[in-house]
């Protein structure tokens, strides 16, 4: 019987759980960048609760904890070697948690802001995670990940831009990867095509304001250019 995709993922992080960190987190990479800017509105925003979607060993928990210790603080994490790392490194095991992104189990605007670095490109059914993520935030939703019409060479991006102009990306897709929906890599294990533009309108629906900005290297049109970008989703204030 052919393995489910969680457990592909799962294999995977339980495989490289002791080496997650060199492998996947680097001081000035993209998220990085992500995470210090999310860190710049924190107080603008009087945020004082933060929930981290896919939180790996913790990276995003442990800066806020750091840098703002008053903000109180959730991951939540379905891997259980990742979690382990987590708990190792100073995170108790009520501030990095299992879970599921598509389905959280918490109340409507439990938490001041919820925020993902590198996880919905993971996640078989993104925009379900992000309607989660804003149902449970109260003020602001914070993402960094992928543009996957902005990577590759300008050939490769045209092409892409161009099917999903005409609506055919997820059936391109579907071809490129043989009917599973997801590609493997030694680097980022079991992955999924995701460009943080395809839940633009859902976040824009719920926020008062949106704000999009490169994180990697990119021209003036983020969404032809960027291969990362982070986005910052404010909801009305008026509903705080």
């Amino acid at each position: 019987m052919p393995k489910s995709y969680i457990d592909i993922q799962r294999e995977y992080y339980a495989a490289t759980a002791d080496q997650y960190d060199d492998m996947h987190v680097a001081q000035n990479d993209e998220h990085g960048f992500a995470l210090q800017f999310m860190m710049s509105v924190l107080e603008p925003l009087c945020v004082r609760s933060v929930l981290d979607i896919g939180s790996g060993t913790g990276r995003a928990l442990l800066t806020i904890k750091e840098k703002m210790p008053a903000i109180a603080t959730v991951g939540v994490e379905p891997s259980a070697e990742l979690r382990k790392v987590g708990h190792a490194k100073g995170l108790c095991e009520t501030q990095l948690i299992d879970g599921d992104a598509m389905s959280l189990g918490f109340k409507d605007g439990s938490f001041d802001m919820t925020c993902e670095f590198a996880v919905l490109h993971h996640i078989p059914d993104p925009s379900k995670a992000v309607s989660e993520m804003l149902r449970v935030s109260r003020k602001a939703i914070f993402i960094s990940d992928c543009n996957n019409f902005g990577q590759g060479g300008k050939v490769s991006r045209i092409i892409k831009q161009t099917i999903d102009a005409v609506g055919l990306w997820p059936f391109a897709d579907l071809v490129k990867t043989k009917g599973k929906r997801y590609s493997i890599s030694d680097g980022d294990g079991l992955y999924y095509s995701y460009s943080v533009f395809n839940d633009y309108a859902q976040i824009r629906k719920k926020c008062q304001s949106v704000h999009i900005f490169n994180t990697t290297t990119a021209g003036s049109n983020l969404y032809r250019t960027a291969s990362h970008v982070a986005l910052l989703g404010i909801k009305n204030p008026t509903d705080w």
